[in-house]
């Protein structure tokens, strides 16, 4: 597929020497929705402002339809950004807030009107044109923002933490909502947040960045279940960590740590008797019933239940395997877990995982990331 947009040795540096984005290269395909994710700081939001307009790189080149538009302002852009706290005119009526973008490019009144009522239509607020800002609940505010950032027909929407402001339950809603609309319009969007969660719901691609830089960008799918780094392995959703010898075979490797030991199909360059950490998916891992194996695939290991934690539908199973630390189980609690009864703290469990989902991290690697987080 075509790229619609691409950056190329973009690289961005701020008084006192700080670099903010550096050397970034990406091409965003057309119709696209790509969410660049990362903590604070990590050089996101200022990549997006760069493709907007906002900043200017000090090397590199935006690309837009095959029109080098890096030191154009944000006017002369075929670009629209929706900011966090949607920045509508209070004095104006929801309307006039989408019609706004059009009056000022000198659209015609009767194209305005229709243009406006077709995007109160597709935000599902045709009956609330006539409201001010203050009159509408903030998940109306956001989709008024929404439409006005998308009545010029943009050939690339820029969101910057959209669904920041938003309560719990609300911003569950507006994440299926924002897709959906993505989808109708068939505009590329490109957004930025640091909810992972939010991330993998919305993206059809992720770029996750550390400091200035891409450490992985990918399907959701591929970087939660394919991290190629540490750093991606801990910053997307939970993960066990476990400091664990490598002893090779002709199968490929066995990672050992106290009572666990599992088969490692891909084990890189982790040389036999050396120590890696041993990535794991606490999801990944199942409890096995009184007696049964752990199928072909999979590796089974033994653990004594450290703590437990219920979370509505699922439990968390802390297990001491005699390794440097616990082995994290989540398990949902189906119907076939509760007619067995759920183990008690002290209580000897067997449990199960997929030789497919696991990977081995070097281990200087993984104390730098954790270090990062700790100072975070």
């Amino acid at each position: 597929m075509a790229h619609i947009l691409e950056l190329g040795g973009v690289t961005k540096t701020f008084r006192g020497g700080v670099v903010a984005v550096d050397d970034i290269s990406l091409g965003i395909s057309e119709g696209e929705y790509l969410t660049m994710l990362g903590p604070s700081g990590c050089g996101k939001t200022t990549t997006l402002r760069m493709i907007g307009g906002f900043e200017y790189p000090d090397r590199g080149s935006i690309m837009l339809d095959g029109r080098d538009i890096t030191d154009d302002p944000p006017f002369r852009r075929p670009v629209n950004m929706m900011f966090q706290d949607f920045a509508l005119f209070p004095h104006m009526t929801a309307a006039e807030n989408i019609g706004y973008g059009l009056r000022i490019a000198g659209v015609g009144r009767g194209e305005t009107e229709e243009r406006v009522r077709a995007m109160l239509d597709m935000i599902e607020l045709s009956e609330m044109g006539g409201r001010m800002p203050s009159q509408l609940s903030i998940g109306q505010r956001q989709r008024v923002a929404l439409a006005r950032a998308l009545v010029n027909n943009p050939r690339i929407l820029l969101l910057d933490e959209p669904l920041s402001a938003l309560d719990a339950k609300l911003k569950e809603t507006m994440q299926v909502e924002l897709r959906h609309i993505h989808d109708r319009v068939g505009v590329t969007f490109v957004m930025v947040t640091h909810d992972q969660t939010e991330s993998m719901i919305m993206s059809d691609r992720i770029m996750v960045m550390r400091a200035g830089r891409i450490e992985q960008i990918g399907r959701p799918t591929d970087l939660y279940d394919r991290p190629e780094t540490a750093y991606v392995a801990e910053f997307l959703g939970a993960s066990n960590m476990i400091p664990a010898t490598v002893a090779r075979d002709g199968a490929g490797a066995v990672a050992r740590a106290g009572d666990l030991s599992v088969r490692v199909p891909d084990a890189g360059d982790a040389a036999d008797g050396s120590v890696r950490s041993l990535f794991m998916r606490p999801e990944k891992i199942r409890l096995l019933a009184d007696g049964a194996g752990a199928g072909a695939g999979a590796s089974a290991f033994c653990g004594t239940v450290k703590e437990l934690f219920f979370s509505g539908n699922a439990v968390r199973i802390d297990l001491e395997v005699g390794a440097d630390r616990p082995v994290t189980v989540h398990h949902p609690l189906d119907t076939g877990l509760a007619a067995a009864g759920l183990p008690g703290v002290g209580d000897r469990v067997a449990c199960a995982v997929g030789h497919d989902t696991l990977k081995l991290f070097d281990t200087a690697e993984v104390a730098a990331v954790e270090a990062e987080e700790a100072a975070a």
